[in-house]
């Protein structure tokens, strides 16, 4: 396994990303020219922090089902949007134009998110068209497109079920005003160039609500966008793998049936 970490920067920001990566040797006893898809992994953490939960266990996960991984640790607060979306946008440009020194396939680079960083990675999936992201970038927008998103309880809606704190450490004194959190509400977004999207989340998160999950469905479904929803009818917030892997210090964050969502994950991004 090829395990690097690698500096994000991106042009005139005094901010800097950090990308972890776990690249799957070929094998000249297998397949020695084996191209590999890519899970792009952004853990949770309110914008605050990047949450280790959401982070190394996840990639890991990806790996054993024969995927390359590899964790953004994106800058959060008090870096402001588009700071950390730059630098995803910059990640996956990265990954593409090394694919075939790193092995990946270039038509499979998928990103998944959590929480907020499932904002973060829906937000390169309705934004990496948009031409102020290549700009920034210098790149070409094919080069940033991710192919696929994988969204875990995420952080969508600036509405009325919106999670306040991660949008005030994204927009910090822009929050105040009713324009800037609107344009930060993912699901008003999505369209036909919106990548194929895997999304889970559970009824009883009271942190960020199940409608965030269900509104950028809905907008899936109305611009016909291949997506797959697991609604789970018990678990907390941040569950991570929901297993013993991931759990707090405090031992909470096991919910024995949400732990199937990487299986199907995985199973979906196999057919994707």
């Amino acid at each position: 396994m090829f395990h690097k970490k690698i500096k994000i920067q991106i042009p005139e920001s005094e901010f800097d990303a950090e990308l972890v990566t776990y690249f799957l040797d070929n094998s000249e006893e297998m397949d020695p020219n084996r191209k590999r898809p890519i899970v792009v992994i952004c853990p949770g953490g309110g914008f605050e922090f990047t949450s280790d939960r959401e982070a190394e266990a996840i990639a890991i996960q990806f790996l054993a089902h024969g995927f390359h991984a590899a964790v953004l640790r994106y800058s959060v607060a008090p870096a402001r949007f588009p700071v950390a979306l730059l630098q995803l946008g910059a990640a996956v440009g990265m990954l593409r134009e090394s694919a075939e020194e790193w092995n990946i396939d270039p038509d499979k680079i998928i990103v998944q998110g959590s929480s907020a960083g499932g904002h973060l990675a829906a937000s390169l999936g309705v934004f990496w068209n948009k031409l102020f992201l290549a700009e920034k970038l210098d790149e070409e927008v094919e080069m940033v497109r991710p192919n696929g998103l994988i969204l875990s309880y995420p952080v969508i809606t600036a509405g009325e079920k919106r999670h306040q704190g991660s949008f005030q450490n994204l927009l910090g004194k822009g929050y105040q005003q009713e324009q800037n959190r609107r344009a930060m509400s993912l699901e008003n977004y999505v369209s036909i160039d919106t990548p194929p999207t895997f999304l889970w989340h559970t009824m009883e998160d009271d942190t960020v609500p199940v409608e965030n999950s269900l509104l950028f469905y809905e907008g899936l479904l109305k611009a016909g966008v291949p997506s797959e929803l697991h609604i789970y009818p018990h678990g907390d917030h941040g569950l991570g793998l929901a297993n013993e892997e991931t759990k707090g210090w405090q031992g909470r964050g096991i919910q024995e049936e949400c732990q199937s969502w990487i299986e199907l994950a995985c199973t979906w991004l196999k057919h994707l």
